[in-house]
Formats: C-alpha cells, structure tokens, sequence
C-alpha cells in the first residue's frame, strides 16, 4: 500500500534564499570554526560502470522535466532508482537545484524506495540507510538557501529527521554541529551529537562540538568532554587540534562565574602530554607567561618541567618566559638553574635569554654580575660554549644599569666600545641613559657635552632627552636655565609634554615663583598638551604654601573637573594650609572631602589636626583626636608630642609637658629631637627651674642627640638669672669645643651680663673666629 505523499505544509514557509556561499557542486560549506589537523575524507566517488554512470543524468533529468506528482506513477524512473546507490541519491538530490525540490525528492524516495536495500542495489555504506545520504543533500541545500547565522531552518530539518526516524550521516552530523555552534545553539549541536551512531564519531567532529561547548561558556561540560576523551571514553583519540581549541578558549574567553584555574590547566596539559601531544612552543610560552603575570611562578614552573618530563620539545621561548617571571621575583636562584637546565638538555639560550638575566641583574644593582653575564654571553670566559651577539637592547641595559649606580663614566666607556666590539650602533636610549647618570651625578656640563656630541653623532634627541636635562638643571637650582633650554628646543620643533611642564611648574613652585609656575600651566593648555594629576598637585601645593588659598581652590575644582582626584599628600597640604590661615571650618571641609572620596587620613594629617587646637589650647579636641589617631593605628611620632609639648608649654602648663616628655620616652619609646629639649628646657629656665633645665640637657648628651646655639640660648638666659657664672663659662667653652656658633641672642645675653662682672676679655676670647652680629668693646 502507498504512502500518502509529504504535506509539506508541516514545514514553515522557505526563506528568500540568500546569496550562495559556495558553489552547487560542493559538498558541505568551509569550517567556519575549528579546523581540523586531518579533516574527514571527502565522500568516495561513485564507482558506476558505463552505462550505470548515465544513470544519474538520466534520472535527474526525470526529475527536473515531469511533476512531483508524477514520480510514484513513472516505472522507468522507479526502476533507474532501484540499482540507484547510496552515493548516487546524495548526488541525485545535490543536483535538484534547490531546497523545496530536495524536499520533494526526499519524501518520493521515502515513500517508494524500500527501507532495506534491494539485491540489486549496492549496499550503504556502514550500514547506514541510503534515505540519510539524500537527507544530507537536503541539509545542503538549506544551508545555501538560509542564513547560517540563525539556522532555524536547519533545525527544523533536524527534529523532521528524527520524526521520520531517518539517521544521520556523519557529514550532516557535522554540517549541524558546525552551523549550530557557529549561531551559540549550543544544546541544539549536542543533541545532534547524541544522535549520531557512536561508531560514526571522529576526532573531528568531536572537536566541532567541544568548540561549540567552549564558545557557549559550559567550560565544565567541555573539560568532562575532554577528560573523558584523554581517559580513552570516547573511542576518540584527542589530536593537536583539540589542544588548540582547549587552549585557545583559555586565553580568549572570560566565564562568568568560573576560573580555569591553573591545576586544571596543567592537568590538561599533562594528559594530552600522555598521549603524544604538547602545546607547541607559542602556546607554552603564553601559559607560562600567563602564570607568571599571575604571581604563580610555582605553576610555570611545574607547567614547564611536566612538559619536559612527558617528553615535550622545548627550545628558548619558554624558558625565557619563565626567567621574566622568575626576575620578577628577584628568584635568581632558580634563574641559575633554568639556565643549568637549558645546558644539560642542550637548549641554545638566544640573545633574550640573556638580555632578561642582565635587565633584572641591573634592576637589583647587581651591576657587576651583569657585566659577567655579559662576557660568558659572549664567549669570553674560557670554557663558555655559548657565543650570542649582543644587541642594541642588551649593551643599552648594561649602560642604564652602570649609570643607576653611580657609575656613568664606565657606562660612557661602554658605549664608545658598543660599534667596535659588539657591533651596535648607539641610539638615542644609549645617550638617555649617560645623560641621565650625569644630571643625577650633579653634573650638568658634562650631561650637555654627551647632548651636543649625540647631535654630532645624528642621533635624533627625543622628548625624554629633554625632560632628563631640564630635570637635572631644577634639581641643580638652574631653573632659568632649564627654561631658557626648554624654550630653546621648542622653537627647534623637539616639543615638550606633561612631563616636562610639570618638572618646570614643581620647580617655580619650589622657588616660590608661582605666577611664573601658574603662566607655564596655561601655556601647556595653549600647547594641547594634556595636564597630569602631578602638575595639578604642584600647583595646588606651591599656592597653598604660598597662602594663596582661593587660587588652590580654584586649581582643585580644575583638578576635578579635568577627570583626576586629589592624593592624600595634596589633601594634607590643604589642611595644613587651612589651619595656618586659622580657617579650620575650610580645613575640616577638606577633610570631610576626603573622606567621601575614600581617602584615608594618615599620621600627617592628624598631627596637623592635633597641632592646630593645641595651638588653640584645646586641649580637650587634641587628645581625643589623638585617640582617634591611634585607635587607626598610627601610633604618634615625635611631630604629634612635640606638638603637645610646645602647646603646654606655651600655656603655662609645664608639669602636663613634662609628663608626656616621660611618658613618650620610656612607654611609647619615640626619641626626643632637639625641639622637643629646647621647648622644655626653654620653658624650665623661664619658670626659674635651672637644674631641671640642665639635667635635661645632660640627657641630650646621653641620648646623642646634638645641643644647637638655641639651646645653649636658653640655658644662659636661666644662668644669667641666677647669676651662675662658673657654669656659663663651662658652656661657652662646650659651644667652643663643639663648634656650635653663637648667634646675636647669644651676644645680647652675654654681652651685658659679662661685661657687668669684668668679664669682657673672656667674652672676647669666645667670639674670636665666629662670625655674630653684634660688637664687642
């Protein structure tokens, strides 16, 4: 009995068919993901005899000249079909033209072509029904005519299959699984996975669908995938190209909610490793780099040695990413053995293998060891069995690290050896890093004879030449100078930038020019040249300290409004300043500002806090801020006591002072400065207690801490109110030994006392070498 012909009104509507991506005559489109190491071979051409070779035109033919609703009735064509093999339905219905007719031919066959293969016809291949090889075209011929971007189609055409209980070939197996993937319909391509014969299954499209898996974020799903294939459970050996999609996804990809995390990167490594297959020397040095950006050198290290043990081939690169990370950590033990390692399996370190050893040997100031590095690089230690030729980055890292330590005339030497001996020329980093040496050195002359000879030499000078000597002439109190220098290149067309601005605003600052500061800030704005937080913070710091409080309130709401926020060292300048001025309501602005914007006071802020209201002689405020202070933490400084010593003092209350200069020295342990002593013993003589005055300056002397001319102020000021002369004559001749110079004080106070008591030779005697202020009869 026949079947009733396909309603294909069960299917939705066909789409406009888009523009061909291949040609009619191709099998299945190019991957549009992983490709595979060995792709699947292509379907076997069909072996017909002569006369069976015109069997295909003829039936297509048919086909294409009569109705759909003519083919069950036409004998002919039911009989060419009938010795039809499997193969020849695939390119019977590959030739139909489009989509609707596949269909059509699909449904005929399914109706009149019998479910087992007749004698006369060949056999399917694997088993496999013939129906699945012409369902296969009709796959083909939907995915020319749909948008492969949203396969709806397709997925319509797979669940049809399954209806009509019509098994898939491994070709549209991977068609789907490709085209799924591709359109994140990651569920849709395991599904079809599941469908497919596990005898058909190949490493290829196993490959497609841990892909699919990995793109669609089910990073689990796809590790029990590949862990069940590396433990040989899925009858499917793992190839080069399942570690590329595994490792790929690990540098690509970002999972929500889930680090791979590097156990179970090296746990994959090692198992692929067991059977024959290692990441290549591109994706091992990125996992190695990759742990060691990470701070887990450990792992690299395990990572790199596991490859090693497995029989891994290794060559520099990765050994090199290792040294990076190892310098990094300053682990110049284990640098040592990797490169014992790299000798003992004859690994040829190259030129960066060394470059990295004497960077991070100049970076510690192990300058010296760097230069030996240098020679064994170059053979020039008896024994060496390398012989690399240094570059220009090489001999530049060698002259910046002799020039970081002090040692710029060597680094000169150097440089002049550079073309003679190791055939580099010098660049415009090799003159910076001379240059650089000599500005900090204090020697700018000798920084200008390297500049002028660089130019003589054609090379180009670049910005940061200019900033290093502009630098070196602020530092060196030449500021005019730096900025008719800088004036200088600009006008030969070396422009300066951020940098260079804010080394010439922070220097006018320093010297306590601010106009000249604030108009070279305008003059970057003029320039387009983009301000820095540092130049905002210059400014705002040499106006504060200038008392110019309302021009660095304007400065920090530029500050703001230019994208930067203020620094807690800017914060505190501003709050000092503030209380300087005795405006404490702006100051304690400024600090509830800075506490909105997450900016932690420190110990400068509260010892600013604490100085400003035990000026005031709130004590009160001042301790409970001190409190306050150290409940933070920040245990107070010999600043915050002399703050409150000075303050008690100031106001009469010398026992409270003295009781927190007791309690500072035995409990707390902050050493006293000679501030502290000169308050407390200025204080004592003034309250007429002489010998407490001097027991604490014998104290100074035990605590090594040196006694200066206002010490010695004071304590004449307090003898010579009780007239002991003796002991002021024992320390003229202590400020005598000690070279301590009297000041005009001193001479006002001994002047008129020692000349009442006939005592004026002696005075004489004193001052003869000082230099002071005052004449002596």
């Amino acid at each position: 009995m026949r079947l009733r012909p396909f309603n294909f009104k069960n299917l939705p509507p066909l789409l406009k068919p888009p523009k061909p991506q291949y040609s009619s005559s191709t099998a299945t489109p190019r991957h549009f993901s992983t490709e595979p190491q060995n792709p699947p071979p292509p379907t076997p051409p069909l072996q017909f005899s002569e006369d069976h070779k015109h069997t295909i035109p003829q039936i297509v033919s048919l086909l294409q000249t009569t109705s759909p609703d003519e083919w069950p009735t036409n004998t002919h064509l039911h009989h060419l079909l009938l010795s039809a093999s499997p193969h020849s339905l695939l390119k019977i219905t590959r030739q139909l033209g489009s989509l609707q007719k596949s269909l059509q031919f699909f449904d005929y066959l399914k109706n009149d072509y019998p479910s087992d293969s007749s004698p006369t016809s060949p056999p399917a291949p694997l088993g496999i029904s013939p129906l699945s090889f012409a369902f296969q075209a009709v796959l083909e011929h939907a995915v020319r005519e749909e948008d492969p971007k949203s396969p709806a189609k397709l997925l319509e055409l797979f669940n049809f299959s399954k209806e009509q209980n019509v098994p898939l070939s491994l070709n549209s197996a991977t068609l789907l699984i490709k085209l799924f993937g591709r359109a994140k319909m990651c569920d849709e391509s395991v599904t079809v996975f599941s469908e497919l014969r596990p005898d058909l299954r190949n490493i290829h499209v196993v490959n497609l669908l841990l892909d699919s898996l990995l793109k669609s974020g089910r990073i689990d799903d796809a590790l029990k995938m590949v862990d069940k294939m590396l433990k040989s459970q899925l009858n499917v050996q793992p190839n080069d190209t399942t570690m590329d999609t595994v490792l790929s996804a690990f540098f690509t990809r970002n999972w929500s909610g889930r680090n791979v995390r590097e156990e179970e990167i090296i746990g994959i490594v090692s198992g692929f490793g067991e059977h024959g297959i290692f990441p290549d020397s591109v994706w091992l040095t990125q996992l190695v780099s990759k742990f060691c950006r990470s701070g887990k050198c450990d792992k690299a290290w395990e990572l790199l040695h596991m490859v090693m043990r497995l029989g891994g081939e290794l060559n520099a690169a990765p050994y090199n990413a290792l040294l990076t990370g190892l310098g990094k950590e300053n682990d110049f033990r284990r640098m040592n053995l990797l490169m014992i390692e790299m000798k003992e399996k004859d690994i040829s370190p190259d030129v960066k293998t060394f470059g990295i050893l004497i960077n991070h040997l100049c970076k510690c100031h192990r300058v010296d060891e760097a230069l030996e590095t240098f020679k064994k690089m170059r053979g020039g230690n008896e024994g060496d069995e390398v012989c690399v030729v240094p570059d220009v980055v090489v001999c530049n890292t060698i002259i910046h690290g002799l020039c970081k330590v002090g040692r710029q005339e060597e680094g000169l030497k150097f440089m002049g050896n550079m073309k003679l001996e190791h055939g580099c020329m010098p660049n415009t980093v090799t003159y910076n890093s001379i240059i650089d040496g000599f500005c900090k050195a204090g020697e700018i002359e000798r920084a200008f004879e390297l500049f002028d000879r660089m130019k003589k030499d054609g090379v180009e000078p670049n910005v940061i030449t200019l900033n290093t000597l502009v630098d070196g002439m602020c530092k060196c109190e030449r500021v005019g100078s730096a900025l008719e220098f800088f004036d200088k290149m600009q006008e030969k067309g070396l422009k300066g930038n951020s940098t260079t601005y804010s080394i010439l605003i922070t220097a006018f600052c320093r010297s306590n020019n601010i106009d000249k500061a604030m108009a070279l800030f305008d003059q970057m704005s003029q320039s387009g040249c983009p301000s820095d937080a540092i130049v905002y913070y210059s400014l705002i710091s040499g106006l504060t300290q200038a008392g110019r409080l309302d021009d660095a309130s304007s400065f920090v709401s530029k500050l703001k409004k230019a994208g930067f926020c203020l620094d807690i060292i800017t914060y505190n300048v501003l709050i000092g300043g503030y209380c300087r001025k005795n405006k404490f309501e702006q100051a304690y602005e400024i600090f509830k500002d800075m506490e909105h914007a997450g900016v932690k006071p420190d110990r400068v802020t509260y010892n600013t806090l604490v100085s400003y209201f035990c000026d005031k002689g709130d004590f009160e405020t001042a301790h409970r801020l001190l409190k306050k202070m150290m409940q933070y933490r920040f245990l107070p400084n010999v600043v915050t006591y002399g703050a409150l010593i000075h303050a008690y003092c100031k106001a009469g209350h010398l026992d409270e002072a003295m009781k927190i200069f007791k309690e500072m020295n035995s409990s707390l342990k902050v050493s006293a400065n000679n501030v502290i002593y000169n308050t407390l013993i200025d204080a004592l003589c003034k309250s007429d207690k002489v010998d407490v005055a001097l027991s604490l300056m014998d104290d100074m002397k035990e605590k090594g801490v040196r006694a200066n001319t206002t010490t010695y102020n004071a304590i004449l000021k307090g003898l010579r109110e009780r007239n002991w002369l003796e002991k002021a004559f024992k320390l003229m001749d202590e400020m005598t030994e000690k070279a301590c110079n009297p000041d005009y004080v001193t001479m006002e106070i001994l002047l008129e006392w020692l000349s009442a008591v006939g005592q004026t030779e002696k005075l004489r005697r004193f001052v003869q070498g000082y230099e002071v202020s005052a004449s002596v009869p």
